[in-house]
């Protein structure tokens, strides 16, 4: 009986091992964002209990929130999702110079978002402890801006590791969680910027 095993078929059962793997790590960032929804869920409840119930939800002094800046913030930040999308689809298609400058791209909005939130941070009137609303306002946000960085940091880090040899032959695995976080973090911030800067 002739029990070899040819190259192809060793390839193709390794092939099939990366993916099982890949679908493995996954699902298991998947329930991770999961647990992050909860927590940022659990926030925008809070967020939505303290309004409704309070008289004077607003500090003293304070009439509202500025809305031009951060409009212009939230449309960079949804952009942004759709360039880091547009990123992936030139990595399938093994177009590592326009990955490389989407990545770039995705980093420099987020950059830019993250930039704008410190202008708007800076020229406030209120603090973190200026009643519940200034600190729910800084929570949301920072929770929220605490994300975007992380989500720059994992785009850096995918972007670099573009650059070993080799790096793309077990799968996409990188680059799709850390899309997916930024799709989450952009998400997010659509919640959070109807209920702070919308609803007021």
């Amino acid at each position: 009986m002739d029990v070899s095993v040819s190259p192809d078929d060793l390839d193709h059962v390794s092939h099939e091992h990366g993916h099982d793997e890949e679908g493995s790590k996954m699902f298991g960032f998947i329930v991770f964002l999961l647990s992050e929804s909860v927590i940022f869920l659990s926030f925008f409840a809070g967020y939505i209990i303290y309004k409704t119930s309070t008289t004077n939800w607003l500090p003293a002094g304070v009439s509202g929130l500025e809305i031009k800046e951060p409009s212009i913030n939230t449309v960079v930040l949804v952009a942004s999702s759709f360039v880091i999308y547009f990123a992936e689809k030139a990595l399938e298609r093994h177009d590592l110079t326009s990955y490389r400058l989407l990545l770039f791209l995705t980093m420099a909005m987020g950059g830019y978002f993250l930039y704008g939130q410190a202008v708007e941070w800076s020229s406030l009137e209120f603090g973190f402890t200026s009643g519940t609303f200034g600190g729910m306002f800084y929570l949301l946000t920072g929770f929220h801006g605490l994300h975007v960085f992380t989500g720059i940091l994992l785009q850096l880090i995918v972007l670099l590791r573009s650059f070993i040899p080799g790096n793309f032959d077990h799968g996409h695995f990188g680059i799709n969680a850390t899309s997916l976080f930024w799709h989450f973090v952009d998400v997010i911030w659509i919640v959070l910027f109807i209920l702070i800067y919308v609803w007021q």
